[in-house]
């Protein structure tokens, strides 16, 4: 069954120590992410690497599925919105250009290199779908007036897509270049689905 990260999402704590004792613990998991599987991981190790007390980690979470939630939640919704944003526009309109996208992935390379090619890649990239998926359903995804492409289909093919080229980009290093795959993204995925015209293909 599909996890749903952002069901085991919880209230931010408003207490100076418990705020770092979390700040602690997510940083500890995303560095051991870049070393180990998620289901690999346990909660004794991820305490050790975060400094914290065994109890204090069931102070915060229940499981650390719902540490995951806690990391990664806020900032798929983030990217999502950001991604939407290039799916749900004309080409010929002003607005966030992919280029963009690429360079606020790259400001955070820390963070999104170990998520997106890491450990709990397969969870995180299941929840990217799963909330675009949601968005669909709800009807807050694209916002479509040519009849060629399916709205939830255009939104579902191009948030993966796009997770997809990211992923690949990451698992580059340094050698990968934004200017590249801003050009990748726009021309395999983001300029099919917002072209203008509608696309006729005939069926032999």
């Amino acid at each position: 069954m599909e996890k749903n990260l952002t069901a085991l999402k919880q209230e931010a704590p408003t207490d100076a120590r418990q705020v770092r004792s979390r700040k602690a613990l997510n940083a500890a998991l995303l560095d051991l992410l870049a070393q180990r599987t998620f289901d690999e991981l346990t909660i004794r190790e991820i305490t050790a690497r975060a400094g914290t007390g065994y109890a204090t980690f069931f102070r915060h979470f229940s499981t650390k599925e719902a540490l995951l939630s806690d990391l990664v939640v806020d900032p798929i919704d983030e990217l999502l919105t950001r991604t939407l944003a290039l799916l749900d526009r004309p080409r010929s309109s002003d607005g966030p250009s992919v280029r963009e996208l690429c360079a606020w992935v790259a400001g955070d390379r820390t963070f999104w290199a170990p998520l997106l090619t890491g450990g709990a890649a397969g969870l995180v990239r299941s929840e990217f779908l799963r909330q675009a998926r949601e968005r669909a359903a709800a009807g807050h995804g694209l916002h479509r007036e040519d009849t060629w492409l399916p709205a939830d289909l255009a939104l579902v093919h191009g948030v993966s897509s796009v997770i997809g080229v990211l992923t690949w980009w990451l698992r580059q290093g340094e050698d990968g270049s934004l200017e590249q795959v801003a050009m990748i993204l726009d021309r395999m995925v983001i300029a099919p689905i917002t072209q203008d015209a509608a696309v006729e293909t005939t069926l032999s």
